[in-house]
């Protein structure tokens, strides 16, 4: 049966076929349609799939586990970024092993469309010891979801999954089979030696784990999505990974000249690598991300040929790679294009028209010119367009909760007035522990948590705080009467920027929660409730 997917879609599709019991996940461009497919899945639904969203990547790692540790098949979703924050579980579950499989998919985000840096996984992969799997087509990450499940049960070990914005966000048509394969049954198999990490049995895995490197790297050198295609014309060689033998063929639409050593499957076969450092003259590394096979190419292996390739300016060092930049590292004639006309006028992206996140600026720009060098610490979501103008409104924005927690220490230092604006879902995904340090120091600060009873950023999933901010705030210790809720419309104008005056000059925490929903959000929810009427 075949179905035109996003690559995204093609490793939901993928995880369902080969057997899942579980997604975890939060939303984070270029990830977020793996989770939204698996939750439209009828077949999802039927089999009870787990699929609802995680506060953060954390705890989606560690719920993985747990669904691992009773032998059924987790499949754990996250941009790059996401994987710092789950950086403990992930690093550690080679630690544990795995009982049911595991897969760790991880969409990196070169050309930082959405994202604050060009980070490539691969190298998580590498410094955790877990083989990583590449796919290089849509068909290709389809096919390698039951493959990595039937690895990591083999081998005990959790599997690293990369895909890239343009793989992930590219549509093709994928061949899929006609029924899924069952989920495993719940087993007791974990062993508790493997599973508590006290030091006495992590260093008994740690042998295990770092002893089983050769033979991770010889199943990369058999595997199938690994091969080196022989050519007539020695005089160069190719290493092309992921997407980027995608773009490779699409240059030798007749068929590549020179040989070509195709990667799919990580560690890196190094006999394979040797194999063409040594019949060639020149070897041309062509990746997606950093360069991560060029530097241990040109590190342990270069034999006699001369290493090509990011590290060396054939290719950019920075941004997405893409047909047009490897026709010109290869010396190929450019494809037509058109120039952009230069009287377009650039158009940054903006807050909604009659979003709530623009009368909290509104307000907020309008309390502070009353006070002398104010600062206010952002956070990641789309209010991070307040720095944009007409509000320029916010002096930093670093990681998701980092607002908080920076605001915290600029006050330490002796900033007043510090204030922190942070979303209602960045809130509860890495804000929330911010807030307490703050609290147990009685820090002068001013939060402010911007509830637009979603998440908004990234398509309106769920929030998993919504309707419980006021009772986490005062779970966590934040005075009664400097806990206040205000409603960001116009005509509330002078409420709120009383309320923010109040509390700035209040020397202590206080937490502010303007509350109303995102307008994209009401519209289709609007839309759906004028459907259930008209069907009535």
């Amino acid at each position: 049966m075949k179905k035109l997917l996003l690559g995204d879609e093609a490793i939901a599709q993928g995880a369902i076929d080969a057997g899942l019991s579980g997604v975890y996940a939060y939303p984070g461009t270029p990830s977020t349609e793996i989770t939204e497919y698996i939750q439209d899945s009828p077949l999802a639904k039927e089999r009870n799939i787990h699929r609802r969203w995680s506060t953060n990547e954390k705890t989606a790692m560690e719920a993985a586990l747990g669904m691992s540790f009773m032998g059924k098949r987790a499949l754990v979703c996250m941009k790059h970024v996401g994987l710092n924050v789950c950086a403990d579980p992930f690093v550690n579950s080679a630690m544990t092993g795995t009982n049911g499989g595991i897969v760790v998919l991880v969409a990196d985000d070169p050309s930082m469309h959405s994202s604050q840096d060009e980070q490539d996984s691969r190298f998580y992969g590498k410094f955790a010891m877990i083989p990583t799997f590449e796919p290089s087509s849509q068909q290709e990450a389809y096919d390698m979801m039951e493959v990595a499940y039937d690895f990591s049960e083999k081998i005990h070990l959790p599997v690293l999954m990369r895909v890239t914005t343009r793989m992930a966000h590219s549509r093709a048509v994928v061949e899929v089979k006609e029924t899924a394969r069952p989920q495993n049954e719940m087993n007791y198999n974990a062993e508790a030696s493997s599973w508590v990490l006290l030091p006495a049995n992590a260093r008994k895995r740690n042998v295990i784990v770092t002893g089983q490197q050769a033979m991770l790297e010889e199943c990369a050198k058999n595997s199938a999505y690994n091969r080196y295609e022989d050519a007539g014309n020695h005089k160069l060689g190719i290493i092309a990974s992921g997407i980027a033998y995608n773009y490779l063929k699409e240059c030798f639409p007749e068929g590549c000249p020179y040989p070509v050593l195709k990667i799919s499957q990580y560690p890196l076969p190094k006999d394979l690598v040797r194999q063409m450092t040594e019949a060639c003259e020149e070897v041309f590394v062509a990746e997606e991300g950093q360069p991560f096979i060029e530097a241990i190419v040109r590190g342990v292996m270069p034999g006699n040929a001369v290493i090509r390739g990011r590290l060396t300016g054939e290719l950019p060092r920075t941004g997405e790679l893409n047909p047009d930049a490897l026709k010109k590292a290869l010396g190929l004639a450019p494809l037509e294009n058109h120039e952009p006309c230069e009287d377009v006028v650039s158009r940054p992206p903006a807050l909604c028209q009659g979003c709530g996140h623009r009368d909290v600026y509104a307000a907020l720009n309008e309390v502070l010119k009353e006070y002398e060098n104010p600062r206010v610490f952002g956070d990641i979501g789309c209010y991070t367009l307040g720095f944009l103008p007409p509000y320029r409104a916010i002096h930093s924005c670093v990681d998701m909760g980092a607002s908080i927690t920076m605001a915290k220490g600029a006050a330490d230092a002796g900033l007043w007035p510090a204030v922190a604006i942070i979303g209602d879902s960045t809130f509860t995904h890495s804000g929330m522990t911010g807030l307490l340090d703050a609290i147990n120091e009685n820090a002068d600060i001013t939060v402010i948590i911007s509830d637009n009873l979603t998440t908004a950023m990234t398509g309106g999933q769920d929030s998993a705080g919504t309707n419980k901010f006021e009772a986490i705030c005062r779970g966590l210790g934040v005075p009664e009467e400097h806990l206040k809720v205000v409603v960001p419309l116009p005509k509330n104008m002078p409420e709120i920027t009383q309320t923010l005056r109040d509390e700035i000059n209040y020397h202590g925490v206080s937490v502010i929660i303007p509350r109303r929903e995102c307008m994209q959000t009401l519209q289709r929810h609007l839309k759906q409730k004028k459907a259930k009427e008209a069907q009535k």
